[in-house]
């Protein structure tokens, strides 16, 4: 996000993005849950920022343009209902911020003259801010920062979200799913990594280059 700094008004829309992401994948994450049997109904649903942010996952949409809620694990979600329900679980947050982006930029595609824009951009080109009037860099921060954050919680490794989606998605885990497990969740490997892939290069990390191969289809759909 720091790369939007000269564009003050899109640099707010994306840090809005990012604090709306992390809202919206909580009760996703949660009303999901609940709806398939895996959790109380007593259970809150409302999001919680300190309960649901990863300072982690904060440095890297600073540094890298997206970052990533409160790691949900495999022991968190039950599988005794069925893998699939499990799944879904995982799989709720990345879909729901998705649809937000694409609905946001629906908007910006009704709302703009020449909406034939979105085939040449790239995700990574709108975390650094683009749009030639204020509705314009509002819109497509909104919606391409909850598209990335979307996209990106679809990683398969720990502590994104795919990384469920991928164990629950396996009849039985085996040595390497365990062997992931071990070293990049309860040996943080994985925060390392995505702060590396951030950071480097620093001119347009990798990290946005994973983004854009991920998201570009995503993001021209409306163009």
């Amino acid at each position: 996000m720091l790369f939007a700094l000269g564009t003050p008004v899109a640099f707010a829309a994306l840090v809005v993005s990012f604090l709306c992401g992390l809202m919206l994948r909580a009760v996703a994450i949660r009303f999901t849950a609940r709806t398939v049997g895996l959790a109380d109904r007593g259970d809150l649903m409302a999001p919680n920022l300190r309960r649901d942010i990863d300072p982690f996952g904060a440095v890297a949409a600073a540094i890298g343009g997206m970052g990533w809620g409160k790691q949900l694990t495999v022991d968190d979600v039950p599988r005794w209902r069925g893998r699939g329900r499990a799944a879904a679980v995982f799989a709720a947050g990345p879909v729901a911020c998705i649809l937000a982006g694409e609905l946001v930029l629906a908007g910006f595609a009704l709302s703009t003259p020449d909406a034939s824009l979105l085939r040449y951009l790239t995700v990574g080109a709108v975390l650094h801010g683009i749009g030639e009037t204020w509705t314009q860099q509002i819109l497509l921060s909104l919606g391409g920062g909850l598209l990335a954050f979307g996209l990106l919680a679809l990683i398969p490794i720990p502590p994104l979200d795919g990384f469920g989606i991928l164990y629950y998605a396996l009849r039985r885990p085996g040595h390497g799913m365990q062997w992931m497990r071990l070293w990049f969740e309860h040996k943080n490997i994985g925060v390392v990594l995505l702060i590396v892939f951030s950071l480097i290069p620093t001119g347009y990390p990798i990290l946005l280059s994973i983004l854009d191969i991920l998201g570009n289809l995503f993001l021209r759909v409306w163009g």
